[in-house]
């Protein structure tokens, strides 16, 4: 198997995920902020997934022994610096989920319900804990139970597939069809929100999911049981993400 055959398998769900009909329905500033109450969990596991996958190839403790192999160490700390210590518009550091925090705060949607979740994770309450215990979507739980099963497993090939083809490669192609008509629609007051998107069409686009790919390829190797898994666990990823769209569009339309 290859990075080619785990395109070809996930391409159907892919397409579903990237024409969904949620875009077109993001018509008013309450449709973009019922989806970004929903996305920015989508956000946070994403953040959750790059740093387990740190710690499945790099070492993170002390003493500091040599972990897995330089080429793999390069790739996963590489994408960590852009999406935990990247630019605000103002040229200020912060990560991709506190930038996300500032859009939702600029269109005033509300942040409390995801405020509770990271304080329950900082608490040190177990995620899957948190998500039987806080009233969210039932997409939302779908969502953030796969990520966090994923991650649970170990693999460092399943984590690599689902980060790569789940949401790095992905994220250029679904957010351009969000980005395109937003600064018209909604002038000056989605500005955090655009730069976000557009910083991610941008870094994710080229840099970042060319960086994941070759993870993939560099931890799935020769061994065609990780290749079929990882292309698997792609694309139930994907499925996960399309039943979160349906989800949101559903209650837009209640």
């Amino acid at each position: 198997m290859s990075i080619q055959r785990i395109q070809e398998t996930i391409a159907d769900t892919r397409q579903q995920v990237v024409s969904h009909p949620l875009y077109a329905s993001l018509e008013t500033l309450d449709d973009i902020r019922v989806f970004m109450q929903y996305h920015v969990y989508a956000v946070w596991d994403f953040m959750s997934l790059l740093k387990g996958l740190q710690q499945q190839l790099t070492c993170v403790n002390v003493p500091w022994v040599p972990t897995g192999n330089a080429a793999t160490r390069y790739l996963i700390n590489e994408i960590v610096t852009g999406e935990e210590s990247d630019v605000d518009m103002n040229g200020n550091r912060c990560s991709h989920f506190e930038l996300y925090e500032q859009a939702m705060q600029q269109a005033g949607a509300d942040t409390s319900a995801i405020q509770a979740v990271i304080s329950a994770a900082a608490a040190g309450t177990p995620v899957h804990a948190i998500l039987e215990q806080t009233m969210l979507p039932e997409a939302v739980k779908g969502f953030l139970g796969f990520t966090f099963d994923v991650i649970a497993t170990g693999k460092a090939h399943v984590m690599a597939a689902v980060f790569t083809f789940g949401r790095e490669d992905l994220i250029p192609d679904m957010f351009y069809a969000l980005v395109k008509d937003l600064d018209q629609k909604f002038p000056g007051k989605l500005t955090t929100f655009i730069y976000y998107l557009e910083r991610h069409i941008e870094v994710d686009g080229d840099h970042h999911s060319q960086l994941a790919m070759q993870m993939v390829q560099e931890l799935c190797g020769n061994d065609s049981n990780k290749w079929e898994e990882a292309a698997q666990y792609a694309r139930q990823s994907l499925v996960w993400r399309r039943q979160l769209w349906s989800g949101i569009l559903s209650e837009k339309v209640i």
